[in-house]
Formats: structure tokens, C-alpha cells, sequence
């Protein structure tokens, strides 16, 4: 049958679709773009925060309606909405044929299957153990020239607002054989920038016997000849070691970029969270990056309105965001999940004072991003091109190290001859809060050939 896909969340979701779309064709099915082509459909979820829970139910929703007016015939919803609310949605959503928790991926072919004859699909969802490995068939959904790379699932770290843990499982990190064969072949296909994902990257193989770490599978994908960008994303700041950091100022190919969520700067805040790291060691370590690797680009996530978050708390967090400046910064508004510690916690924060103090921080952040961007102007940076814009044919949007596809702002192109998926020198002639502009010369950098067939 035609199946289409609804990737919903966070890159990890999205490989997990990238997966199971590739598990499809294999068994035999054609993959579409266009839902309204599709015979079965698979809603991947989000259920992290209380805003990612009602996207995703608006969406199932919304694909539900094909039923009624498109060639629709099952829908299944997959991910971490059916690992958490398995049971109630069997009730509130009849629309819905089939669910798939975040630990059953590899079983889509089999539930398509099962629909198209008939067959029992509810089930109670199991504990997520599964990861999938280099040699599990996959469709990407990025451009040919970038890919995510997921090298672990599941978390740890026990954050007690953060519902990972039941709905992704304890950490596993896969084996590094597998992660350096999928990036051969990535780059087999032509990809030029590999983005490593993980709840966690700091952590990857603390899990696995004999240890492994972060920087020894770094040091086997630089390896890689032909591989010219490896970007890290998501490390926790209370794991950086002296060997990391090291490795990361002397390395030629891991871009000088960090995605650190450090949530708060408040020490009671950060305690309750269960973050296990203070403030002085959070400004330690962002002091120390910025020494050791000269040029550095730090992003953050930070959460405001978790319980007991004071107007004097608060202000500290703002101060913080002041004196840190990051060059990029997203956040979340604290909501009560069922299944995370924090939900008992007294001191709740109302809906209206953290939607203000969110857009407190966002503007302040504004003004730091717009001052940083003006830093860049009259400087040449070498960039990777992602093509035209969404806007207009008559602009490229290209990327450099210190900016991640898909979270953050990009270059605009506005002269020169760019080729979608290369590299080129780009000389920044504008600044915007988020975004630059700027001419582009094509880098004369030897290019990767490779099949055009996306499927590893």
C-alpha cells in the first residue's frame, strides 16, 4: 500500500520515522510525500512537554479527517504519545487503528500487515529497548547533504520534569562499529555535514561494557576522510570532561558548536531539577570553553516558571542570560507531566507570568543575537548551502559552523553563484537578530560523489 509519514518533535523523532519509512519500502510499500496519496498514514509523536502532547493529538486529528475525504484507510500513531497514554487513547481516539510505542519501530511492516487482514494490533507497549543499527533500512527526510546520526536512546539523567525516561527508556548507546559504518555510508551518499543526536551525547557508551566514550568515537569518525563536518548536539554541561574539551578545541572536523540545555541559574532551581551541577560550575565551564576553543558558538535551552521560580529566581536566570550571552537560545515554559517528580512539587508558577517571563528572556536574547551578528559583519565564513529559499528563488540560505540546520538562523545569499549542497566562502554584508546576509564565492573544495539513492 501507499504509506505517508507525519514526523513530529524533536530530530530523534525524526530519525525514528526516517527508520520506520525504510522498514516499509523493504517490505514492499511505496512511501508518499503527499498524505493525500496515502492508503495508511504513521503519526510519529511528541508527548516531552504539555504543548508537544496537544500538537500531537491536533495532528492525529487532522490526519483522521483524510478518512473522510481522501484515500485513507488506517492510521497509525507511533512514538512517545502512544508509549505514555497507550490505554486512554484506545478510548479517546477510535479514529486511530494502531499504536506503536518508542521501543517497537522495527514492527511497522508487521502492523500493516495485521490491518490489511484484519488482525488484533492494541497491545499494552513494552519498555523501550530497541536502537537501530547501520545496517537497518532507512529513508532520510533531510537534504542529500546533511544527516542526523542518532548514537544512543533513552536517558539516565532523571531530571524531574522531564518525562524521557518512561516514555524512551534507560540509555543505550550503540555499538561504535555501527555508528562509524552508517557515517560511511552517509557520506557514501554524498553527506557532507553528519549531526550526532542522543537525549544525551555527553553520556554516550557510559552504558556499555567495556565503557566507551564520546571522544574515542569522535576520534573514529574523523577518520572518515571525506567527511568534512561532524556537529555535536545536546550535551549535558554536568558531563564535560578534560578529554572532551581537549579533543574538541584540537579537532579539525568537529565544529566548534555545543548545544549545552542548562535550564536555570538558580542553585535551589537546578537542585530540584535534579541537573546535579551549580551555577559557578556552569559559568566555569562556559569561561572554559570560550578560553579553549577560541570561536566557539554555544547554544542553550532554559526553562522557566518550574515550581518554587521566584521573581528574585527569575531574575538571576535573566541576569544570566545577560552576562552569558549565548549565541543561540530557546525556552520552554515549565508544565506539570504525570510522570515526572516535579509535578509534586509546590510553588506552581501561573500560565500568564511564564508566558511573560519567557518573552522577557527571548527579548533579551534578541538584542545579544543582534549584536553578535553585527560582530560577523565585513568576516568571510566558509558555509554549507542548503539551497534556495522558502521565501524566494532569488535568495540561497547556506549555514555556517556556528549555526545547526533546522534550530537556528541562517545566512541569506543575496549575490553570487551557490550550488545547493556545497560549500562557499560567504562574505556576511548584514546582520538580523537571527539571521545574516551576505555573498557567496563557490568553494573550490574537492566534492563528494556518491549514489543518489538515499537509503542506508
Amino acid at each position: 500500500m501507499k504509506v505517508g509519514f507525519v514526523s513530529l518533535g524533536c530530530p530523534k523523532n525524526q530519525v525514528d520515522s526516517e527508520v520506520m519509512a525504510g522498514i516499509v519500502k523493504k517490505a514492499g510499500h511505496e512511501v508518499v510525500s503527499d498524505a493525500q496519496d496515502a492508503e495508511a498514514i504513521v503519526v510519529n509523536t511528541c508527548a516531552f512537554i504539555k504543548s508537544a502532547t496537544e500538537e500531537s493529538i491536533e495532528a492525529i486529528l487532522e490526519t483522521a479527517a483524510l478518512k473522510e475525504r481522501g484515500r485513507l484507510k488506517y492510521l497509525v500513531v507511533a512514538g512517545c504519545l502512544a508509549q505514555r497514554y497507550n490505554e486512554g487513547l484506545m478510548e479517546e481516539l477510535p479514529e486511530v487503528d494502531a499504536y506503536l510505542g518508542t521501543g517497537e519501530f522495527e514492527g511497522i511492516a508487521k502492523t500493516l500487515r495485521s490491518l490489511a487482514i484484519g488482525a488484533e494490533t492494541r497491545h499494552k507497549m513494552p519498555v523501550p529497548e530497541y536502537i537501530y543499527s547501520h545496517d537497518t533500512p532507512r529513508i532520510r527526510f533531510t537534504p542529500r547533504h546533511w544527516s542526523y546520526l542518532k548514537i544512543a536512546d533513552g536517558c539516565d539523567n532523571r531530571c524531574t520534569y522531564c518525562a524521557i525516561p518512561s516514555l524512551r527508556g534507560a540509555l543505550r548507546s550503540r555499538p561504535m562499529g555501527s555508528i562509524v559504518e552508517e557515517a560511511r555510508i552517509l557520506v557514501s551518499q554524498g553527506v557532507k555535514e553528519i549531526c550526532l543526536i542522543a537525549q544525551d551525547v555527553t553520556a554516550y557508551g557510559s552504558d556499555r561494557k567495556p565503557k566507551k566514550s564520546l571522544p574515542r568515537l569522535l576520534k573514529e569518525l574523523e577518520k572518515i576522510r571525506p567527511l568534512p563536518w561532524i556537529r555535536l548536539l545536546y550535551s549535558h554541561p554536568a558531563h564535560f570532561t578534560d578529554e572532551l574539551i581537549e579533543f574538541l578545541a584540537g579537532s579539525e572536523k568537529v565544529l566548534k558548536y555545543l548545544d549545552i540545555p542548562i535550564q536555570h541559574a538558580d542553585d535551589g532551581i537546578l537542585k530540584k531539577m535534579g541537573r546535579n551541577i551549580t551555577y559557578a560550575r556552569v559559568m566555569k565551564l562556559i569561561e572554559r570553553l570560550r578560553k579553549d576553543i577560541p570561536g566557539v558558538a554555544l547554544r542553550t535551552s532554559l526553562m522557566v516558571g518550574f515550581p518554587g521560580e521566584t521573581d528574585e529566581k527569575f531574575k538571576k536566570l535573566l541576569e544570566f542570560v545577560k552576562d552569558a550571552e549565548f549565541d543561540h537560545l530557546g525556552v520552554f515554559g515549565y508544565s506539570d507531566e504525570d510522570c515526572a517528580a516535579s509535578a509534586s512539587l509546590p510553588g506552581k508558577v501561573s500560565e500568564r507570568l511564564i508566558i511573560k517571563r519567557r518573552d522577557r528572556i527571548m527579548k533579551a536574547q534578541a538584542r545579544i543575537s543582534l549584536k553578535k551578528n553585527r560582530e560577523r559583519v565585513g568576516k568571510t565564513y566558509k558555509a554549507l548551502v542548503d539551497g534556495p529559499s522558502p521565501e524566494t528563488d532569488m535568495l540561497y540560505c547556506a549555514r555556517s559552523y556556528f549555526q545547526a540546520p533546522e534550530i537556528d538562523g541562517v545566512i541569506y545569499i543575496n549575490d553570487g553563484a551557490p550550488v545547493a549542497g556545497e560549500f562557499a566562502e560567504v562574505l556576511i554584508t548584514e546582520a538580523h537578530p537571527y539571521d545574516l546576509v551576505g555573498t557567496a564565492e563557490t568553494d573550490r573544495i574537492e566534492k563528494i560523489k556518491g549514489p543518489k539513492s538515499l537509503k542506508t
